[in-house]
């Protein structure tokens, strides 16, 4: 039987994919045949697999983590968002159609046999799934026709570990609210909380961990420190967040146009990582000034 467990979080990129890697490591160092799976990824920035189709970046990460090539079946579904109603839909690798979110929220019933079927013949070739969620289970207003937080584990039949964010603060009611919210088979699936991105002293939160767990019922089963690694985002998350804001002189500045959606950002990072090299984003004309490149 396969091993599965599936990692949620609180929030939006909290850390569950730089975990989901280090599961995915941990197993296949410990010799099982692991692969991670997410049945649906919202992402602007893609990756290409070797034979030419396209997937979250983070299922590539996590399937390197793994020693395995990656598959699109780790990423059934990929919605890469043209405005801020629309995106275009990818599902296994290749573009199928643009929906609206209303018309997509409506067409996910229909997916649910194709996520559950490619889940399975993942299952039939590896020992253990790493699953990962996206954004929060705690969507009430999503809740009727989930393909990838608690639906996608009711489809899985798998335990959760819920993950919180404490860098952004308010960690402790980001896990009370989540877990008041979900329904009562939904909360019973999540078996513990790690609380990930913590600077400092973890004898300071003890306190916390015991209110929290005696509130919830719900173990905490570790706090993960802040790790600096330098990964490919794959959304513009990171870039609202000022990840890629520069504002040291360099020998070469190179200004890049932030337009809306932009895609594929990362692709600059390679100039950014030179030492002599600015890259700066920006969305005011006047903000050029006397860039080398443009």
């Amino acid at each position: 039987m396969t091993l599965a467990v599936m990692l949620q979080g609180t929030a939006s990129d909290v850390g569950k994919s730089v975990l989901v890697a280090g599961l995915c490591r941990i197993f296949h160092q410990d010799g099982l045949r692991t692969a991670p799976f997410k049945s649906q990824n919202m992402a602007l920035n893609s990756g290409i697999t070797p034979d030419g189709k396209e997937m979250g970046r983070a299922q590539i990460f996590q399937a390197e983590a793994a020693g395995i090539a990656p598959d699109v079946r780790m990423n059934p579904i990929l919605l890469k968002p043209t405005s801020d109603r629309q995106a275009q839909v990818v599902l296994m690798g290749q573009v199928a159609t643009s929906m609206d979110a209303v018309s997509y929220h409506q067409y996910k019933p229909r997916l649910r046999e194709q996520i559950l079927a490619v889940y399975q013949s993942l299952a039939g070739e590896y020992e253990a799934l790493v699953l990962e969620g996206a954004g929060s289970p705690a969507e009430i207003n999503l809740r009727d026709r989930d393909i990838v937080n608690m639906g996608m584990a009711e489809m899985a039949q798998c335990p959760v570990i819920l993950v919180a964010d404490i860098d952004r603060g308010g960690v402790f009611a980001a896990i009370y609210g989540t877990l008041a919210l979900l329904q009562p088979q939904e909360r019973a699936r999540v078996k513990g909380v790690i609380i990930n991105k913590f600077r400092g002293d973890v004898a300071l939160l003890r306190s916390g961990i015991e209110q929290i767990e005696a509130l919830t019922g719900v173990p905490v089963l570790g706090v993960m420190p802040w790790l600096d690694v330098d990964l490919e985002d794959e959304d513009g998350v990171a870039l609202q967040a000022g990840k890629y804001h520069r504002t040291d002189r360099r020998d070469i500045d190179i200004a890049v146009v932030h337009l809306p959606h932009i895609a594929n950002f990362t692709d600059f990072n390679a100039l950014a990582a030179q030492p002599d090299v600015r890259v700066r984003y920006v969305r005011d004309p006047q903000a050029l000034g006397d860039a080398d490149l443009v």
